[in-house]
């Protein structure tokens, strides 16, 4: 039973793959933000464990897990949790600069950081979920994509870093999908949404789940996944 660390569990990408994980029979550790989440994610995905953990404060991660139970093994940590807030470079405030990066690229470092040992032990991998904007950035998106430019960059260090430990990296760059967060980004557009026209998010997981299950002898470091037609 392969053991898997899942951030974001509680809707879109992050949901998705972890229905699949848990169908099949793996065992699921959930981070969520707080108690109340904890206990909500536990009834919907029965069997799984949560460490409580603000992304947003990355700071405090660490002291956070240092009273909670840890996993001593991980076959995989997924990072699909973020945040987008879209406006133009000139308009946008340090607050909204800090707040994107911390939960985007700050934290994914720091609970990596903090997983490693469990990682190393077992082998593991580490998957991003980036973005299209982590690959190209557009008008509006200067702060979101400069989180996504930083998650990369933390992608392919730590690839190379982890190497000898056995532990692989992967980066999957979805375009739009059919999320809460795809919701948003029309409302902050002022564009109409129709989730008909974007990435299934369980599509996006069933690409997760190829570099999850790739065998040793091959390696899946980057992936993206465009709407199809």
């Amino acid at each position: 039973m392969a053991t898997h660390l899942v951030t974001g569990a509680g809707s879109g990408i992050g949901a998705a793959l972890a229905e699949v994980l848990a169908a099949r029979g793996d065992a699921l550790w959930l981070l969520v933000r707080d108690a109340g989440r904890a206990a909500q994610l536990r009834e919907r995905f029965p069997g799984a464990q949560t460490l409580v953990g603000d992304l947003a404060d990355p700071a405090r991660l660490s002291w956070a897990f240092s009273h909670q139970s840890v996993p001593p093994r991980l076959d995989s940590l997924i990072h699909v949790a973020g945040v987008v807030e879209l406006g133009a470079v000139g308009e946008t405030p340090v607050a909204t600069w800090q707040h994107q990066l911390n939960v985007n690229a700050v934290a994914p470092a720091e609970l990596t950081r903090l997983m490693l040992p469990a990682l190393r032990t077992a082998r593991g991998r580490v998957v991003f979920v980036n973005s299209g904007a982590g690959l190209r950035v557009s008008p509006e998106w200067g702060s979101y994509g400069a989180s996504k430019f930083a998650v990369r960059a933390v992608a392919d260090a730590l690839r190379e870093e982890e190497r000898a430990n056995g532990v692989r990296v992967t980066t999957v760059y979805p375009g739009r999908a059919a999320t809460p967060m795809q919701e948003k980004v029309h409302r902050q557009e002022g564009a109409d949404y129709d989730a008909s026209q974007w990435i299934d998010p369980a599509s996006v997981a069933s690409a997760i789940l190829a570099a999850l299950d790739l065998p040793r002898d091959a390696d899946l470091t980057e992936l993206t996944v465009r709407p199809g037609a």
